[in-house]
């Protein structure tokens, strides 16, 4: 029996941060010097971020929406799709030079982001679907529903993933996130 949320009993952490709670919704406190990374442009890889998921083989969509107190460099807050350190995908929002960005991290070996800029959010609605052997990722900002196409990815196929909601602070001491909605279908 793994940690019971969102009408779930089947949830369990990767690098489980050192305060969350799943009583209202999940608020996650980052710990500090967290992150999602391999090797391109930094030269580092970092394997440190938090990720609240349940492993799925096989096509599904996982949705959910999220308000965050971002405060330094690269505060990130979404979803992630992780096969292993090697092959995963994270897409959500980060702070980048004082400005929020929604973004995608795709990796398969090394690491590739790309970003686009928003001028103001509130809530974000975020969504990955996987058909086969690739991940459609699409969001929406505020109230709105996860319906402008972020990216289109390569992904694994058939293999068993971790699937769920993701936060890390990789430059500053830690921030706070909420996600008061995560849904996951299957096919």
């Amino acid at each position: 029996m793994g940690i019971k949320a969102f009408d779930r009993d089947d949830w369990q952490w990767l690098n489980e941060p050192a305060s969350w709670s799943a009583d209202a919704g999940l608020c996650i406190t980052t710990d500090p010097s967290t992150d999602f990374w391999r090797t391109t442009h930094y030269g580092f890889v970092r394997d440190t971020g938090h990720v609240l998921g349940i492993p799925l083989t096989g096509d599904f969509t996982i949705s959910t929406t999220f308000a965050a107190d971002y405060a330094a460099q690269y505060d990130q807050v979404g979803i992630a799709l992780r096969v292993d350190e090697r092959n995963w995908i994270k897409a959500g929002v980060e702070l980048v030079d004082d400005e929020f960005q929604v973004s995608t991290v795709v990796t398969r070996d090394f690491s590739d982001w790309s970003v686009v800029p928003v001028a103001h959010l509130t809530r974000v609605a975020i969504s990955a679907t996987r058909e086969g052997d690739t991940v459609t990722v699409r969001y929406g900002l505020d109230d709105a529903e996860p319906t402008t196409m972020l990216r289109l990815a390569y992904f694994p196929p058939e293999v068993s993933a971790l699937v769920g909601v993701m936060a890390a602070a990789p430059t500053g001491p830690g921030f706070t996130a909420r996600f008061d909605r995560v849904q996951i279908t299957t096919a």
